[in-house]
């Protein structure tokens, strides 16, 4: 029988070893994207576009960052207090306050230059065109 050496903590090293392969400068100190809160999403495709719907009430859009890089498209913004009041009466407070960050990769087919966002009702619509493709067609071999 083999002996077999225990390594505990085996695939810890294996998990922090591709992180920093997906995420090289994260070891020297840079700071990753983090969110207090996260919007509920609704993505859908359309014939021509994909379409994600963001619920995020209470942010003005000029709080909005929309960002496309690398085929990754960045929804981020921040949610900001309301002015303190003097005397704090409140029993519960439940709607969250902060910073958000979502990502999302998208496919090949998506249009990066032509991507649109709007904010109507404290709704989020970023509308990402598909490009138009070639169709494929049959190719008659002569002999």
């Amino acid at each position: 029988m083999a002996m077999m050496r225990y390594e505990p903590w085996s695939l810890l090293n294996q998990l922090t070893r591709e992180l920093d392969r997906l995420y090289p400068g994260a070891e020297a100190g840079e700071s990753a994207a983090t969110s207090d809160w996260t919007p509920a999403v609704d993505i859908r495709e359309d014939k021509d576009a994909y379409v994600i719907h963001a619920d995020i009430p209470g942010v003005d859009p000029k709080d909005i960052e929309v960002h496309m890089e690398n085929g990754v498209l960045t929804i981020r913004g921040e949610r900001r207090s309301e002015t303190k009041e003097e005397r704090e009466n409140y029993k519960r407070v439940e709607r969250v306050r902060g910073s958000f960050y979502r990502r999302f990769t998208l496919p090949d087919t998506a249009d990066a230059e032509k991507i649109s966002a709007k904010s109507v009702n404290g709704v989020l619509e970023v509308r990402i065109p598909k490009q138009e493709t070639v169709q494929p067609r049959r190719i008659s071999v002569e002999g």
